[in-house]
């Protein structure tokens, strides 16, 4: 998390923030409304979950990204289309571990046990990945509470007693089977250190191999103990001083991240280890976009990378998640939203507040949704889990506090003894993603959605999960159709909204593969349809520019803008290989342009993604269908460009 974050703005002294957070909200619902104390697994070597949806509920709506304007009065809503192509596979959804465990390791067991229950099981989050905090020791940082412990000795042997709640929580997530295990640094030990501290100071560079030593033989040490990381993070916002010691950080320059990427690949091979390698975390999209392909284009870097990860504090529009998508795609890596936290006041950006409510969840479903559908992440990871900064009122807004936490606890607890904890919007709001959106959950994009409603939909196994924001303060029409030749059917429906939490509410009507229901203002749902059989219709029709008015139409020698006439030159079949064909061919991707072809031979330059904010995005190179110097007259030039989120290229389908 970048300096500017509660983990150095708002430090605690000794234990959590001694200031008092804001509206929360208990657990003193509804009887049922909270998850019951199922017990984790048995303790043993992790057994992956199936990437099936477990049993619970459709959620409701929240906000816009998409194009179509809200239906008039009188008029009949429009029908919002989920395409027939898949975008990409997810892989998880999860949280944090930093650095609340270090306070929960004073609770009582019982609590503990209950957070994780509420993390892990499927009664709670049943979050599919845990990001645990591999300490660098806290050496020079200010904070207690964020001065994790690291397993060395100052021999060069290892206490592994060390990190007691860290340990905790991992092994309750192996424990419950969480699919990804993911072993995050923020700093190397401080004897590897320029200045060492375990805050501010760059890895010396004699010291890569130690370091790359010293994370392997974690690794291993967990394996042994049949908790096995999947994932490795090195490095943590690298692009970050961390210099005031409010919280371990450490630098890492441009040139020196594939350095440790290798040495720490190379020894985990040596070990015959699969952890994949995640990397860079940076805090913007805007440095993952200049930054990665700097450090990843070294020779043999590229190899040792399974996953690209990114943080979201620039508070990015779909210009700049577009960018991280084509940086993803021009190195040939899925990408991972890894961290985010702390938005409010009504809007995305970076405030200070604490909201409980779902105000504040609906933005951070938004996030979700952003990330999912502008740049195609494959993963969303949440800040931290549970937080002690709520400020002046556990069960108000306020501006004392931070919206860092899923759950809050009292900072005071080591004073006054006090464990109760205290549940936010958000914790509801994630659980509509993370209990039915499944590893192995294949995206698609939903195009013409009602004005203030976002949609995502996911085919898993048979079923359909759509999870919808409803940002508007007024119930809301929602006609949304499965372009699919098997029968679909509603099967279940769960919703939080100011008044809901997790409730099971009507499931939609479906007919003719449409699926129909009114969404409460300010809501967010979950809706699963079961489905049967495999098989989709293409999406037929001309593809109007936004801001030309005109349509597409392109041939052999390349794509252009012309008056809309409805004619078969402007007639496109878009189909779930995620293919454009006109009367001319398929739209190519050519090295010297936009082009038709003939055939369709599965390659990328010949694939598209209908992206929800009225985006048409090469597969090949991640870039926009872009009308040139944003000209309006006929046979004005369409081409490949950056995506920039302008309105000459977004197109809607007529």
């Amino acid at each position: 998390m970048h300096v500017s974050h509660p983990r150095t703005v708002h430090p605690r002294t000794a234990r959590p923030s001694t200031a008092r957070p804001g509206t929360v909200h208990p657990r003193t619902a509804r009887p049922g409304a909270w998850p019951s104390a199922s017990r984790p697994r048995t303790a043993r070597p992790r057994i992956r979950r199936s990437v099936l949806l477990t049993a619970a509920a459709a959620l409701a709506v929240t906000g816009p990204l998409l194009t179509s304007p809200a239906a008039s009065a009188g008029t009949a809503p429009a029908t919002a289309e989920v395409s027939p192509h898949a975008a990409q596979t997810i892989d998880d959804i999860g949280a944090s571990g930093a650095w609340w465990v270090n306070d929960l390791q004073h609770f009582s067991p019982a609590v503990q046990a209950r957070v994780a229950r509420l993390l892990f099981s499927s009664q709670g989050l049943d979050l599919s990945s845990y990001r645990y905090n591999i300490g660098g020791g806290g050496t020079g940082v200010t904070t207690a509470a964020r001065a994790p412990e690291d397993f060395l000795e100052s021999d060069g042997s290892y206490d592994w007693s060390r990190d007691k709640g860290g340990r905790t929580f991992l092994n309750y997530a192996a424990q419950y089977g969480v699919e990804d295990l993911i072993g995050f640094v923020n700093s190397a030990p401080a004897r590897w250190t320029s200045n060492g501290k375990t805050c501010g100071g760059l890895l010396k560079t004699e010291n890569e191999g130690d370091f790359a030593r010293y994370i392997a033989d974690v690794t291993d040490h967990f394996a042994r103990k049949g908790v096995r990381l999947d994932y490795i993070s090195p490095f943590n916002e690298p692009d970050n001083s961390f210099a005031d010691c409010g919280q371990e950080g450490m630098p890492v320059p441009v040139d020196q991240r594939d350095d440790i990427v290798r040495a720490l690949g190379a020894e985990q091979r040596a070990r015959h280890r699969r952890t994949g390698i995640i990397a860079d975390e940076s805090s913007r999209t805007t440095q993952f976009t200049t930054e990665v392909p700097r450090w990843i284009s070294r020779p043999g870097t590229a190899p040792y990378v399974s996953r690209l990860a990114h943080h979201t504090y620039d508070n990015p529009g779909d210009g700049d998640l577009g960018k991280v998508y084509e940086t993803s795609r021009s190195v040939g890596k899925a990408s991972w939203a890894t961290e985010i936290c702390c938005f409010g006041k009504g809007t995305t950006g970076w405030n200070q507040e604490y909201d409980p409510t779902i105000d504040n969840a609906l933005l951070m479903s938004r996030i979700i949704y952003k990330d999912f559908a502008s740049s195609h992440d494959s993963a969303f990871q949440w800040w931290v889990a549970l937080a002690s900064g709520y400020g002046s009122d556990p069960t108000a807004r306020n501006d004392e506090g931070w919206n860092d936490g899923l759950i809050y606890y009292d900072p005071d607890y080591a004073a006054n003894g006090d464990q109760k904890l205290y549940f936010t919007k958000r914790y509801y709001a994630l659980g509509q993603y993370s209990r039915f959106v499944r590893p192995g959950s294949v995206a698609h994009d939903v195009t013409g959605t009602p004005s203030g409603v976002e949609v995502t939909a996911y085919d898993s196994k048979g079923r359909w999960v759509v999870v919808v924001n409803n940002h508007n303060t007024t119930d809301t029409a929602l006609h949304l159709h499965f372009n699919t030749r098997a029968p679909i059917r509603a099967a279940q429906a769960v919703r939080t909204s100011a008044t809901e939490d997790w409730a099971n509410v009507a499931e939609p009507s479906v007919r003719g593969g449409t699926a129909s229901a009114t969404l409460p203002a300010r809501s967010i749902t979950t809706y699963v349809f079961d489905r049967a059989g495999h098989g989709s219709s293409a999406l037929t029709g001309a593809w109007q520019g936004t801001q030309s008015g005109k349509c597409l139409t392109a041939d052999a020698s390349g794509a252009r803008i012309g008056t809309c006439t409805k004619g078969a030159e402007q007639s496109w079949s878009y189909d779930a290989r995620g293919t454009l064909k006109g009367a001319n061919g398929y739209l190519t991707a050519g090295s010297s342009g936009l082009t038709t072809t003939s055939s369709y031979r599965g390659e990328g330059t010949r694939r598209w993604l209908l992206n929800a904010d009225g985006q048409i995005v090469n597969e090949a190179t991640g870039r926009c269908l872009d009308v040139s110097g944003r000209a309006t007259a006929d046979g004005s030039a369409v081409i490949l460009y950056s995506c920039n989120g302008g309105t000459n290229q977004t197109w809607a389908r007529r």
